[in-house]
């Protein structure tokens, strides 16, 4: 049974854009700040396993997709350098083409432990050079066009995220959460992304 012993919060920073999705954003922060919650209940006076921040290009507020406004809490100027690194989804595509966000992505990717993807957030990883060749996923809808704009991309269909070890990519939404726990199991213990499934009432799918 794995369990957290670093001095330290694991730091998970959530890049943030405008057209983000609000649940490939919001699934994986409720997972990993309902984690540490969780982790401090089941071991009084235990350091909390994650920190979290929302990461963006600016400070200035973020708009996600249907008119959500997100503050974010550090900048690319400013973000500590994340232990884990989450790229939602939702409209990529300024994301994917900005020079900034490509560089910051590719910086932040190659400090983390674990980076990761939620939905379309893949073809911003693919863009930065993260990801670029093996095995992959993405939402059902947009598998097509992860293909077509990155041949060498081995993309999977009906799975819910692919585990490669450092990188990490997953289906839409939903799969976002369940990839998120299963995180939480590699990084500190299944004890914890099971108490934190309770927590948050979801029916967690722990099998990719």
């Amino acid at each position: 049974m794995n369990t957290f012993s670093a001095p330290h919060p694991l730091q998970v920073s959530i890049l943030v854009f405008d057209e983000v999705e609000a649940l490939d954003l919001g699934g994986p922060y409720e997972v990993f700040t309902t984690a540490s919650r969780m982790h401090q209940r089941l071991y009084p006076g235990a350091p909390a396993p994650f920190g979290v921040q929302c990461v963006a290009r600016s400070m200035a507020p973020v708009r996600a997709r249907a008119g959500l406004r997100v503050l974010p809490d550090a900048d690319f100027a400013t973000a500590a350098t994340p232990d884990v690194l989450i790229v939602p989804g939702g409209v990529v595509d300024a994301a994917a083409a900005c020079q900034s966000t490509r560089a910051w992505v590719a910086q932040a990717a190659g400090g983390a432990q674990i980076t990761a993807s939620v939905c379309t957030g893949a073809f911003i990883l693919a863009a930065a050079g993260v990801l670029t060749e093996g095995p992959a996923t993405t939402h059902w809808e947009d598998i097509a066009d992860l293909r077509a704009q990155f041949p060498a991309l081995d993309v999977l269909e009906n799975v819910r995220w692919v585990d490669r070890g450092a990188l990490v990519t997953s289906a839409g939404i939903s799969a976002g959460i369940d990839m998120s726990l299963h995180l939480v199991t590699r990084l500190v213990g299944a004890a914890l992304s099971e108490r934190t499934a309770r927590q948050m009432d979801t029916p967690w799918n722990n099998k990719p």
